[in-house]
């Protein structure tokens, strides 16, 4: 018997307007009984336009967008903040800038029911995924990073950066995040490695965004080390949050 799964998609928006459009028609077509909700989040910097849109694809699916403004600040506090206001059996983070192809979604449904997995991650250095748009220092650069990761972690996964995941609600769980910029991306994977999860990978294709700006950088980039040999060096007992007594 194929597993329960109610998705909570969050969908994080600063300025786009019509790849948040065409993320969220995708899920909602390709996802079907999957979608428990599509939680979008908007910050106080986020465009006018963006927020129209969103109020636009929230009259035209009311019983499952839901509008958020996060409270924590950047990429990091709206995600871990969504962790806790998820209300499905699954948590899928990914992008509505279109970086993220939504038509893979389905790909990620079948993995986890047929995996009976934890994680299943969106990896652009396995089989046939890629890079579209992509400089080659900054693809030498991913690359140099993910093997660092790897060594540092002793595992084979090959894209520990690239936050298009689907996750069992629980493995977010009870875990104590430190980050509030991306590099929460990859903090909430190598956290939930060190505590057991299994993970598995699945070929993705990264495209350039067509719309809007990204807010991530190359020295943000640099950054995931901080967190990265933080974690590993930390005690497992010191991953969770401390329980009062």
């Amino acid at each position: 018997m194929l597993e329960k799964i109610e998705i909570t998609f969050v969908l994080p928006v600063l300025n786009e307007t019509e790849s948040l459009k065409q993320t969220v028609d995708t899920i909602v077509r390709l996802a079907g009984e999957h979608v428990r909700e599509l939680l979008i989040i908007v910050a106080d910097r986020t465009e006018p336009e963006s927020l129209k849109i969103a109020e636009e694809l929230k009259q035209q699916y009311p019983d499952t967008v839901r509008i958020y403004k996060q409270q924590l600040p950047r990429l990091g506090g709206a995600m871990r903040e969504a962790f806790e206001l998820a209300q499905g059996t699954h948590l899928m983070l990914m992008a509505t800038d279109l970086e993220t192809d939504p038509d893979l979604i389905p790909t990620f449904i079948d993995t986890m029911q047929r995996e009976e997995c934890d994680v299943v991650a969106g990896s652009r250095w396995l089989g046939a995924g890629g890079f579209e748009g992509y400089g080659r220092m900054k693809l030498f650069l991913n690359y140099l990073f993910q093997r660092i990761f790897g060594l540092l972690y002793h595992t084979r996964l090959t894209d520990l950066t690239y936050a298009y995941r689907l996750y069992r609600r629980e493995v977010l769980t009870g875990i104590a995040w430190e980050e509030l910029g991306h590099p929460l991306l990859l903090e909430c994977l190598l956290k939930p490695l060190r505590l057991g999860a299994r993970v598995i990978e699945i070929p993705c294709t990264w495209r350039s965004r067509q719309q809007g700006t990204s807010a991530n950088s190359f020295w943000q980039m640099a950054t995931y080390l901080r967190i990265a040999v933080r974690t590993r060096l930390m005690s497992s007992s010191r991953l969770r949050i401390a329980q009062p007594q």
